[in-house]
């Protein structure tokens, strides 16, 4: 379920996901809302393009640690791979 950044207070979150366009970043909150995964999501710049690169806005998905598994997991199964830095 979507969440306030409130609902996590001092709680350091972990990178799930940068959608790039609208109907990415409203189908995993589709997903991850009907699987009861807790998350937050924020716009925010990110670089793009091989040739010419240009910063742009995507969704970046946030979600507690505790629940980076089930969210992966849910992601997984719809086809979706998650961010990754491990």
């Amino acid at each position: 379920m979507r969440r306030e950044p409130e609902h996590f207070g001092e709680q350091e979150l972990d990178l799930l996901y940068i959608a790039k366009r609208l109907k990415e970043a409203l189908h995993l909150e589709e997903l991850l809302t009907g699987a009861g995964v807790d998350y937050l999501v924020e716009t925010d710049t990110y670089k793009g393009g091989i040739v010419f690169q240009s910063e742009r806005v995507g969704a970046f998905f946030y979600v507690a640690p505790g629940d980076l598994g089930a969210a992966r997991e849910t992601m997984e199964r719809a086809g979706i791979t998650a961010y990754r830095t491990d």
